[in-house]
């Protein structure tokens, strides 16, 4: 019989994409007041993977992917995914249009979950209308894309800064001295 164990923390990231650079840097403000500092941010990276955007927020798409230096617990996902859904909203324009996306998640150390409202097959429903996408597993020393998972997320460009992110969050907990069993 297995016995239930409080679940090792882990390193909340957030995607940003917008076709306005200063507005990325107001939100990352915003989210720093509201998680702590960052310890990991990435420069402003061109989003050529898909169109599906556009629309809604403009052409000439950026992201930057940021890490927070305070762990988390996984089971504060669905409030944090709706609190970047109100802050995504608060920035909208005055047709209600997003001008930022605002895609939180976590690293945990065998894999990256991203919060998502749209439910699929590998999707979990987790509570207050979020689910969990699977989006990498870490294998071979490096995060690995799985059939599903978003093609920006499986580049390699994407899969070295996760796994810098991944190493920032090891050292953490090994300084804690809970170094989980999957090191």
């Amino acid at each position: 019989m297995s016995i239930p164990q409080p679940p090792q923390p882990v390193k909340l990231i957030m995607s940003l994409l917008s076709a306005v650079p200063r507005l990325i840097d107001q939100v990352c403000t915003g989210l720093c007041s509201k998680y702590g500092p960052l310890d990991c941010i990435s420069e402003l990276l061109p989003f050529r993977y898909t169109r599906y955007y556009e629309a809604e927020m403009g052409a000439d798409l950026r992201r930057r992917l940021i890490s927070f230096e305070s762990l988390i617990a996984p089971d504060t996902l669905p409030e944090i995914k709706n609190a970047a859904n109100a802050m995504e909203a608060a920035h909208a324009d005055e047709k209600g249009k997003r001008r930022i996306n605002i895609d939180p998640g976590y690293i945990a150390l065998s894999h990256i979950i991203l919060a998502t409202c749209k439910g699929f097959s590998h999707r979990p429903y987790l509570r207050d209308g979020v689910y969990a996408d699977l989006t990498l597993v870490f294998r071979a020393q490096s995060f690995q894309a799985l059939e599903w998972t978003f093609p920006d997320y499986g580049s390699a460009e994407m899969i070295e800064l996760l796994n810098t992110m991944r190493s920032n969050y090891l050292h953490q907990l090994r300084a804690m001295k809970s170094p989980g069993p999957h090191i």
